[in-house]
């Protein structure tokens, strides 16, 4: 059975599997399925972003319908999206970037959240406050693996997700550095396949991001 994430818990969501899933639902019906075919693939956690008019609906669907799915909200810029986004049923939260209302409106929520960082100087701030699980977003735009390698010597105690411009081939790169749990990528969740509702093809797809983290290039 996949792990699990309770909904009070603090558990990592870095530490669910080596990908976290980003996806954008147009159709609710889609999202059950998708969801699905996830978790068969080894990619419990689900990130749901708020860039689609369904995107709560299909969060709604997906925590009502399939367990085993830790389903969270991504793209989360206001207190009203934080709230929305737990009453929907979202198990953790992700953010592009962060402000202190937001902060601590994320932290207030109960449900872990990833904030994002971009610059040192947001690393720094977001540890003053406690908070050492992050999201590095633009991953690639913002440096890439050279820049999250220069934070692990002088920031060892921060843990990123980087997301942007990572895919199959960079993402073992990703995975070997000391302070990356996970990477956020859309590539298991080709527009072609959703929209042709071929849910083994995104089953395989997942499986093979689920298996990233066993890549020689992927081993410290």
């Amino acid at each position: 059975m996949p792990p699990s994430l309770p909904p009070s818990s603090r558990v990592s969501v870095l530490d669910l599997a080596p990908v976290l899933p980003v996806a954008v639902v147009d159709d609710p019906v889609d999202a059950v399925p998708l969801a699905r075919a996830l978790v068969a693939g080894g990619l419990p956690a689900i990130e749901v972003t708020l860039r689609t008019p369904a995107a709560l609906d299909a969060v709604r669907a997906i925590a009502a319908e399939v367990p085993a799915a830790v389903v969270g909200v991504g793209t989360v810029i206001t207190p009203a999206q934080v709230t929305e986004s737990v009453a929907a049923g979202g198990r953790f939260l992700v953010s592009p970037g962060w402000t202190d209302v937001l902060l601590e409106a994320m932290r207030a929520s109960g449900v872990p959240f990833l904030p994002g960082v971009s610059t040192t100087s947001e690393v720094v701030a977001l540890l003053e406050r406690g908070v050492r699980e992050m999201k590095f977003f633009p991953a690639e735009a913002a440096g890439g693996t050279a820049y999250l390698r220069s934070l692990a010597g002088p920031l060892p105690q921060a843990r990123f997700c980087p997301t942007g411009g990572v895919g199959p081939v960079n993402a073992p790169e990703y995975l070997a550095l000391p302070n990356v749990g996970c990477v956020g990528g859309t590539w298991m969740l080709p527009a072609d396949a959703v929209a042709a509702r071929d849910w083994g093809r995104i089953e395989r797809l997942a499986r093979e991001a689920a298996g990233l983290r066993d890549h020689p290039s992927a081993q410290v």
